[in-house]
């Protein structure tokens, strides 16, 4: 671990020591979780199909005593197929991003007092819905954040006030011990990242800032440190006993930080409504990555991103085209509960119409389908994602099967 991690996790243990706990004080939790996962990927333009199967493990322990918690997680990915480029292995095949990997997931120590957590070493960052930072928790490889946090609600006394701050100087990505220069295993870097909310009955209004620094000479290096500021509402209403309207607004702009050779500026919004009742539910939103200059990277870029979670499975937009995105998207699911050895089934279907923000181009449509159940400790899925390619990228099937276990 990077010395500043290891100066933060010594600094919580200090506190943990001079809290006088006794060891029968102390509470121990086990942290286990596992998941298998087959992704086949057919992809215009390579000759062949991909075909990853891999097993992804955490295991680890957090002990509690008093206002004080620590935390050690191990992770761990192992391969069972080759017919697949993992992004290292040279292969001239789809790439499925599942390396193989060992490392030490999470060190972290936290302190919880009245109306505040503070937390430091390696841990999960997830802010709001994760567009700009998270913990890419799809890729069996977890993206943790050598950082320190401090959450707190009530500010000043002030009911519904909430702060969520971090400072991280090192980003351990998805790509593992198997990191290269090109494709590091960690990004080093000042980041910033903080929220300030405030609820509302109708919901939260949020300002955000996040600042992130790419200290690396890896692909795009030094360009894809940005500075981004935006507000954020989302909230929701009953408009009667079974059903639910929900409803996000966001505005941001993104410009060049720290040693980003680019100079730019570009807009980021969303706007989104969803309608829930008790077993349907249906979503419909709209989502602008801004473009600048309409070269590479002078668009709304978002590379500490949850991207699993937008833009569709295919993951065709990990990166915003020069020219921006705009992604209409539309989602109708279905989950339901039942007695027996199964408790729950899900299914779901979302549409994607993606165009860029300047040129008006049509870069493709994708379709998304999802079948899901879950079986006392163990959640199975079905995914297949379809991308239609029409001015970007090629067309790709992609095929997921998922068995997700849980201690």
């Amino acid at each position: 671990m990077h010395r500043r991690t290891w100066g933060a996790f010594a600094l919580a243990a200090t506190g943990l020591a001079a809290s006088g706990a006794h060891a029968q004080d102390i509470t121990l939790k086990p942290l286990i979780d596992a998941r298998l996962r087959y992704e086949h990927v057919d992809q215009d333009g390579i000759a062949d199909s991909a075909d990853g199967v891999t097993l992804r493990i955490r295991s680890g322990v957090q002990a509690t005593a008093g206002p004080i918690s620590a935390l050690a997680e191990a992770e761990g990915n192992i391969p069972f197929t080759t017919s697949y480029n993992d992004g290292f292995n040279g292969r001239a095949l789809p790439v499925v991003a599942d390396p193989g990997n060992i490392e030490l997931n999470r060190a972290q120590l936290a302190y919880m007092a009245k109306g505040m957590k503070l937390t430091a070493g390696r841990q999960v960052l997830d802010f709001a819905d994760q567009r700009f930072v998270g913990p890419a928790a799809w890729r069996q490889n977890e993206q943790t954040f050598d950082a320190v946090r401090v959450q707190y609600s009530g500010l000043g006394g002030l009911k519904g006030v909430t702060v969520d701050a971090a400072y991280s100087w090192s980003v351990r990505t998805v790509n593992g011990i198997q990191g290269t220069p090109a494709r590091p295993q960690s990004i080093g870097g000042d980041n910033y990242f903080a929220i300030i909310g405030y609820a509302t009955p109708i919901g939260t209004l949020s300002g955000f800032a996040y600042l992130v620094d790419q200290d690396s000479g890896a692909l795009s290096g030094f360009r894809l440190s940005s500075q981004t500021y935006g507000v954020r509402f989302a909230g929701g209403r009953p408009l009667s006993k079974n059903l639910k309207l929900g409803y996000i607004a966001s505005y941001a702009r993104q410009s060049d930080y720290a040693r980003n050779p680019n100079h730019y500026a570009a807009s980021y919004w969303l706007g989104e409504a969803s309608l829930t009742a008790k077993v349907l539910s249906a979503t419909v939103g709209y989502e602008v990555l801004g473009a600048d200059k309409g070269v590479a990277l002078t668009s709304v870029q978002t590379p500490l991103a949850s991207f699993f979670k937008f833009q569709g499975w295919a993951s065709k937009f990990t990166v915003t085209p020069p020219n921006g995105l705009r992604d209409f998207y539309a989602t109708l699911g279905a989950n339901w509960k039942s007695k027996g050895w199964v408790s729950g089934y899900g299914v779901g279907a979302t549409f994607h119409r993606f165009d860029s923000d300047r040129s008006s181009l049509h870069y493709g449509d994708e379709l998304d389908l999802i079948a899901s159940a879950k079986v006392k400790r163990y959640t199975l899925a079905a995914r297949f994602a379809h991308y239609r390619a029409d001015r970007f990228a090629t067309d790709t099937d992609k095929v997921f099967l998922t068995v997700d276990w849980v201690y």
